[in-house]
């Protein structure tokens, strides 16, 4: 099941795409910028709905949410279901929350290990270009 929430985040707005499956949740969250209305939320979803898909598919999971697999519900305890989480639209849950804060110290990781290696690979070219000047000099004695 895919659901997704739109909540107001200080001054921005803000999307939480949540896909359950077999009881495990991923999540990510992305800006929305100002007050979305339907129209442009269908838009917007129109266009980045794949990419935002593929990144929640690619979050690491967390187990949560109650699944009603295998169960039989009745129809009309199910409208009442919905209307409920039609209801609380703007809330998140916490499974969801913590896919998201999974998702995003893995970001902060894979940017840690990017910025290490260019600041490595600087200090190679730095190295090599200080070991050229040098030997540059000593032809010209």
């Amino acid at each position: 099941m895919v659901t997704l929430s739109v909540y107001l985040d200080g001054p921005f707005w803000i999307g939480v795409l949540e896909i359950v499956e077999g009881g495990r949740v991923r999540a990510i969250r992305f800006p929305l910028g100002s007050e979305p209305s339907d129209p442009e939320l269908y838009a917007y979803l129109m266009r980045h709905g794949v990419a935002l898909l593929d990144q929640a598919s690619a979050a690491p999971a967390v187990a949560g949410g109650r699944s009603a697999e295998g169960r039989r519900v009745n129809p009309k305890r199910a409208a009442k279901l919905a209307a409920r989480a039609a209801a609380k639209v703007s809330s998140r849950s916490t499974a969801a929350q913590e896919a998201m804060r999974l998702e995003l110290e893995s970001r902060k990781q894979e940017s840690a290990a990017g910025r290490r290696d260019r600041r490595r690979e600087l200090a190679e070219h730095k190295r090599e270009v200080a070991r050229r000047k040098r030997i540059e000099r000593r032809r010209d004695r």
